[in-house]
Order: C-alpha cells, then structure tokens, then sequence
C-alpha cells in the first residue's frame, strides 16, 4: 500500500512538472481567457495558427488587417481602417515602420496564421492620436492575418 502511494504521489508531482514546463508564456504574460497579456500590456489571440517559420525581427511581412477603436478590448467599435479586399500590407518587423503593438504583436506568427492585437494607447498612437479616425489615447483592436514572409 505505502508503494502505491508513493507511485501515487510521484506520478502526480511529474504531471505537475510537466505542466508548468509545457505551459505556453513566460512569467511576464498573463492569460485572460484566450487572450494573453504581454509585459508590455499588449493582449493577443491566436485565431489560427499558420504553418513554418514564425516571423521574427528583421523579417519583412504581408499581412491583411482590420482596425477597430475598441474600449474593453473585446467589443469591435467604428472601423478605422482595413487591407482586406485590397492590396496586403508588407512592413519590416522590428524596424519601427509601424506602432509598437505591431512590431510586438506580428513576431511569432506563422504564414497563413491570423491573431487578434487589442493595443493600448502607449503601444498605438499614443496621446497624439492619428488624424479624424483615431482620437488621442484609443485603444485598438486589429484581426491581422500573415499572408507571406518575404
């Protein structure tokens, strides 16, 4: 009986190893449902995974995106802007071509892959905002799918 118990209680400290080395996110991501948050504050879903190699910084990337003002995150408000139905968007990563959110929230997909970003102000426009459609300090919401890494 004591053996039993004691396969009992290895077994269960193994799982429990493995589960805290397996889970997916460093010690600075928290999870909210689906979305994990970053350090930074950025908040993403993986909607699709993609297949190969995951973008990283240097690469130049296509993507297709549509941009909402969001207030908690979840809800899509008024749309600012979107590539769908037209040409794709290319951008190098890490290169400051584009807001923070981006830059952070693109590294790591894979072609064909797509990913929900909800971007607060500081990794966005900021207090300065983006003409008539994005006013000062917004929080935004994008749906970004990875067409291609070039």
């Amino acid at each position: 009986m004591k053996k039993y118990l004691w396969l009992v209680l290895v077994v269960t400290a193994g799982v429990g190893v493995l589960n805290l080395v397996s889970s997916p996110g460093s010690a600075d991501e928290k999870k909210e449902g689906k979305f994990v948050t970053t350090a930074s504050g950025l908040k993403i879903k993986d909607t699709e995974e993609g297949k190969g190699e995951a973008a990283k910084k240097g690469d130049v990337v296509e993507v297709h995106y549509t941009g909402w003002l969001t207030t908690d995150g979840t809800d899509k408000g008024k749309k600012f802007d979107s590539s769908v139905g037209k040409k794709p968007f290319h951008f190098q990563l890490g290169a400051g071509e584009v807001i923070a959110g981006w830059d952070e929230g693109v590294a790591g997909m894979k072609p064909g892959g797509k990913r929900t970003l909800v971007i607060p102000p500081e990794l966005g426009y900021g207090k300065r905002g983006a003409g008539e459609d994005i006013p000062p300090n917004s929080t935004l919401l994008f749906d970004v799918e990875l067409l291609r890494i070039k």
